[in-house]
């Protein structure tokens, strides 16, 4: 039978209750999920799960070097293994010369990754785009991440709203007429979720442009609106925000004092937002503004505001705990003319952009703290192996042990939500009690998991030389942005409410 251009391998092990031993097994499938191959040994001696399935994907990668291929999933739910093919960390014992012989078969490096899954919620497409974006992102972006959260900025010697434009991540949701990938919020949360995983103040960075500009603008836009913002926007050339929170009006939003007085050809803007990501920046802005004071949401219109506007300023940067780089100003308004062709859809129905932007919002920022719940097993998984107390790696200790199952499980109930309200959204579904329970979710555990992390590399883990203090720092960010823990608890028993 002739190999089709995606091979599939599921690999396993488990015990042998006859010989009282472990056995791997591997059985090969092309894209249409008809067996090619299938294989089963017993591992005599003492040997452990993890060491059979070693064994079987030494036996897999020799089959595969056999055939010649190159694009290949192997499904395997042994993370050790997953690590330790991709030379994430230095490798000692029996068990690592046995992965170092496995990965030299095919020469496997760090970003030369044949493909690891340890669940199957993706199908094969969204599997290369993943893997693709997690190379982009580690070769790109995680080189830069301890540098941008050092020195509060992104890189001056490289361009990264640039690289992510060329690389088509900057346009996932936006249709092809304008230069996007016409994809849908799936696609979106996989890369939110590398990203944030190589840095999380560029992750937050990237979930502004994408989602609370471009796509804003994609879902709300007019076809003028459309031509003349989004090519640049999706391109990389220019840099997208949104403000909406001000001073005395943050989870009370409708509270909003900026106000839009209408004039002839447009209107005057008057007030301020507060902490506006991208705002130091960005170029093009979508900006939530009062058309009627005395009203509440029924007075609220959105405006597309471009930098350079008379009458519109950003103030001093702020100096964040956390998220750092990822830039964060107040917006001033004077007397800002803005004509009437940039509102955002209808005047005084600015409130349903808002609502129906934020659910969306939400859900594809939850993908962020999930990256960062990976970054942190990215850091321990190896150092527990490395690092020896009392003559033994520390990763043997029934205490850590615990304390990285709590923090995988986290992040892979978190992942499996993610997802699953992703597909809902694709499917016109969107729900607002999940778009506020999965970023709840997410964020929350995102702290949790960063806490034990630290926790794991003891005195290392709070010392600035391991990344572990920067994660735990962008981490708490999805705890009180795009509304706070307390506001989507309370959007939750609403809609519960409403339901009963």
């Amino acid at each position: 039978m002739g190999l089709s251009n995606m091979i599939k391998v599921n690999s396993d092990a488990a015990i042998f209750e006859v010989s009282n031993c472990f056995s791997y097994v591997f059985v090969v499938r092309d894209s249409a999920g008809n067996m090619v191959e299938a294989r089963s040994k017993c591992c005599p001696g003492k040997v452990n799960p993890e060491v059979a399935e070693v064994m079987g994907i030494r036996e897999v990668l020799s089959w595969i070097k056999d055939q010649n291929r190159e694009a290949v999933t192997i499904e395997t739910d042994c993370i050790v293994v997953v690590q330790a093919i991709r030379n994430d960390f230095p490798l000692v014992s029996y068990f690592g010369r046995i992965i170092q012989k496995s990965a030299a078969v095919v020469g496997v490096t760090r970003h030369q990754r044949a493909l690891f899954s340890s669940c199957m919620l993706f199908d094969d497409t969204q599997i290369q785009f993943k893997e693709s974006v997690a190379q982009f992102a580690q070769e790109n972006i995680a080189p830069h991440a301890s540098k941008i959260d050092k020195a509060n900025s992104f890189p001056k010697e490289v361009n990264l709203w640039k690289l992510m434009g060329d690389f088509n991540l900057l346009g996932i949701t936006a249709p092809e007429d304008y230069g996007g990938l016409g994809l849908g919020y799936l696609y979106h949360c996989i890369a939110m979720e590398e990203i944030s995983r190589a840095s999380g103040s560029v992750g937050l960075s990237f979930g502004a442009h994408t989602n609370l500009c471009i796509n804003q603008l994609v879902r709300n836009g007019n076809a003028s609106q459309k031509q003349k913002y989004l090519p640049k926007l999706i391109s990389g050339e220019h840099v997208g925000a949104l403000a909406m929170s001000e001073p005395n009006a943050g989870s009370d939003v409708v509270g909003m004092k900026c106000k839009a007085e209408k004039v002839d050809g447009g209107y005057i803007l008057n007030g301020n937002k507060m902490w506006c990501t991208n705002g130091p920046t960005a170029q093009t802005l979508v900006v939530y503004a009062k058309t009627d004071i005395a009203s509440r949401s029924k007075g609220i219109t959105a405006f597309i505001i471009e930098k350079g506007m008379p009458g519109y300023s950003t103030a001093q940067k702020l100096d964040k705990l956390g998220m750092r780089g990822s830039d964060t100003c107040e917006l001033v308004f004077e007397n800002c003319f803005v004509p009437e062709e940039n509102v955002l859809g209808q005047e005084g129905k600015g409130v349903y952009v808002m609502m129906s932007g934020l659910d969306l919002e939400r859900l594809v920022l939850a993908a962020g703290p999930v990256g960062l719940m990976q970054a942190c097993l990215d850091i321990v998984i190896p150092y527990v192996r490395q690092r020896e107390q009392f003559g033994s790696p520390i990763g043997q200790f029934q205490f850590i042990q615990g304390k990285i199952a709590d923090m995988y499980t986290s992040l892979q109930s978190s992942r499996s939500y993610v997802y699953s309200v992703a597909r809902d959204c694709d499917n016109g579904r969107a729900d607002p009690k999940d778009c506020a329970g999965v970023i709840l979710t997410a964020a929350e555990r995102a702290t949790q998991v960063a806490l034990q992390a630290i926790q794991c590399l003891g005195g290392n883990g709070y010392v600035n030389e391991y990344d572990t203090g920067r994660l735990l720092r962008d981490a708490k960010l999805y705890e009180i942005g795009a509304g706070t823990s307390e506001i989507r608890r309370m959007i939750i028993g609403r809609e519960l409410f409403k339901e009963s």
